[in-house]
Order: structure tokens, then C-alpha cells, then sequence
């Protein structure tokens, strides 16, 4: 069993989907998202591979990308990657997600807003699409 979701609409098929948002500095974690199905990787930052340096919690630098597995869509963990509809993979616009975010989030009623960017100390998971230290083997870099 997930964790309790709050629900989203996609801007280009207009279905639902369910999502949550993780704090990364809450969560001592980074993150990443698929290039292909919007999958989204976590990273603890308390069990970092040796080689890795990760200094901000939020989105993982270019230079931490080798070091992650391939997504199971055979896609790539990027920095510049974005989340995208579990129904038509269409890429999700941070900007428009404001909308439901916002409605969503019960601290928007005491002046929290949004980031509006996949790159920020927020990231989400759509439904159950979420990977964690998903580290390549030692000597496959």
C-alpha cells in the first residue's frame, strides 16, 4: 500500500492521476526524473556510492548521472528530465500544475505556493512511479 495521493489532471489528455510531493530537505534526498516515462528516482543522501557527491538537496547534478541505473522503460535519469502523464506521456508543465498543487496542498491556505519548477527542493511521484537509490553497480559507471 502507496501513500495517501492527491490527484492531478493532465494538461493534454485531461485524464487524473494521483501524485505526492516529497520536501527533499525534508526527506535528506535528491532526485531525478525518467527522460522517457517521467519515472521518478530517488536518492537517499545519507547512502551515497563512493565517487558521488551530491552538496543541495532537490534535482542531482549532471555530473550523478552516470552513476544511475537505467530507468525499466530503458530510459535515463536526468537532471533536465520532467514528470509526465501516466496515461499519455505527455511531459507535465510545472507551471500548470500550480493549479491543482495549490488547491492540494494544505499549507497554500497559510501562504505556501508552489515552486513551479521540476528542478526545486520539490519533487513529485506520479501514482507509484518511484525508484529509490537506484545506484549502478561498483565498476559499471
Amino acid at each position: 500500500m502507496g501513500r495517501e495521493k492527491d490527484i492531478g489532471t493532465c494538461e493534454s489528455c485531461r485524464k487524473k492521476f494521483g501524485y505526492y510531493l516529497i520536501h527533499n530537505g525534508f526527506n535528506d534526498s535528491a532526485y531525478a526524473y525518467c527522460e522517457r516515462c517521467g519515472e521518478t528516482s530517488l536518492l537517499n543522501l545519507w547512502q551515497l556510492p563512493t565517487g558521488v557527491e551530491i552538496k543541495d538537496y532537490g534535482v542531482i547534478p549532471e555530473s550523478v548521472e552516470p552513476f544511475l541505473k537505467p530507468c525499466e522503460c530503458g530510459g535515463t535519469f536526468r537532471k533536465g528530465a520532467s514528470p509526465r502523464c501516466p496515461h499519455c506521456n505527455s511531459v507535465l508543465s510545472p507551471v500548470k500544475a500550480t493549479k491543482y498543487i495549490e488547491a492540494n496542498a494544505p499549507g497554500t491556505k497559510k501562504g505556501w505556493r508552489w515552486q513551479q519548477s521540476w528542478e526545486g527542493l520539490y519533487c513529485i511521484v506520479i501514482g507509484e512511479r518511484v525508484l529509490k537509490d537506484c545506484w549502478k553497480e561498483k565498476g559499471n559507471q
